[in-house]
């Protein structure tokens, strides 16, 4: 990476930013003042909303971190087969006393009011998800002073965004918890992806850009393997899901060791859009016929999602996690930076016979 951007973040860990209110200002915080690079998740939020958590976190450090916006996204659903896939929900609606939330009520997720306000706001970093973001999105993010990233989860898709003028690319490989970050949802490839060492092997060959490598990381020696494959730095989410200052449901947290919950898989079930959780009893119930509708299935599931955390039914909510759930840690986020720098160390000792890689200075 330049200099520039390695400075803002001694070691090479990002928390990922996870939505839903998963990524708050606390967790953010926690993980920029041990030396990664916190983040908050604008998604779902209105921009007043996302505005007042970057204030809030501007009162907790002083140190740099990042906020992650959706890509307004495409009207591709077949309205049809949501009617289909409402009517099947409807005994979910009942079962937890609620109604079905209306699919149509919003599909850009406040793309520009939200970007008027980093730009009239800037922050340090500027992440996307779900697609590019337009060459003078990026040129005007740079005028203020902020570094924009952009995920990808293909060779194709990290090249769109080095033509984007993107200062990183975030390799995210099928490993990763929550959504896939397909820049388009293609509902023939929608259960399929790369692995990420091998994508980022590819994406380190295919595009110049600087790599943070995303999927599956819970532990400081998977951080030096993706360093050696060709990143500079890499993206934990699940791994930060389970610590205090997460806001995580209990339930959520709990589940990722839970033994009941012995697998992921990536399903369409809660949002109409790829996306890997812990199988429970609504994707497996719903996950084979949710329609390829994103994010019309998202709002439509919404408020039984939410009643079914209320009523602390952990089999009717959307538990997201990597494939590395099961070696969550329940520490405090400042703490977990600290082990996985010492643990990045401690690898790279091994691997260089001694030299090791640098646990602080910058990611490579």
């Amino acid at each position: 990476m330049s200099s520039a951007l390695t400075d803002l973040f001694p070691y090479p860990i990002v928390q990922a930013p996870m939505a839903g209110g998963v990524s708050v200002p606390q967790l953010a915080a926690a993980v920029s003042e041990a030396g990664g690079l916190g983040f908050l998740a604008a998604g779902y939020k209105t921009a007043d909303g996302m505005y007042q958590e970057i204030k809030h976190l501007r009162g907790l450090t002083s140190r740099p971190f990042g906020v992650n916006l959706f890509l307004p996204q495409p009207e591709t659903a077949d309205p049809a087969a949501v009617d289909v896939y409402a009517h099947q929900l409807a005994g979910e609606a009942a079962w937890y006393e609620t109604e079905l939330g209306d699919p149509d009520c919003g599909r850009d997720d406040g793309y520009d009011t939200k970007l008027a306000v980093l730009l009239d706001n800037p922050v340090p970093v500027v992440s996307f998800h779900f697609g590019v973001p337009s060459r003078e999105v990026v040129d005007s993010l740079h005028r203020v002073g902020t570094f924009a990233l952009v995920g990808a989860t293909t060779v194709d898709e990290a090249r769109a965004v080095e033509q984007s003028g993107a200062d990183a690319v975030i390799a995210q490989g099928v490993e990763a918890g929550g959504h896939q970050g397909t820049h388009r949802d293609n509902p023939e490839t929608g259960g399929s992806g790369t692995g990420l060492l091998a994508l980022v092997a590819q994406v380190r060959e295919a595009v110049s850009l600087p790599i943070v490598a995303a999927g599956g990381i819970m532990r400081g020696s998977q951080i030096a393997a993706v360093l050696a494959a060709g990143a500079s730095a890499a993206q934990l989410g699940t791994a930060f899901l389970a610590t205090p200052e997460s806001g995580a449901h209990d339930l959520h947290k709990q589940a990722l060791t839970n033994p009941l919950f012995v697998r992921t898989e990536l399903t369409r079930a809660f949002s109409g859009r790829p996306a890997r959780a812990l199988v429970n009893r609504f994707l497996r119930e719903h996950g084979p016929y949710a329609p390829a509708a994103y994010p019309e299935v998202h709002h439509l599931t919404s408020p039984v999602r939410k009643a079914a955390a209320t009523a602390g039914d952990a089999q009717g909510m959307a538990l997201w996690a990597g494939q590395g759930h099961r070696m969550a840690r329940e520490l405090p986020a400042g703490q977990l930076v600290e082990v996985l720098a010492a643990e990045l160390a401690a690898a790279g000792t091994a691997l260089a016979g001694g030299s090791g890689y640098p646990t602080g200075g910058g990611a490579r």
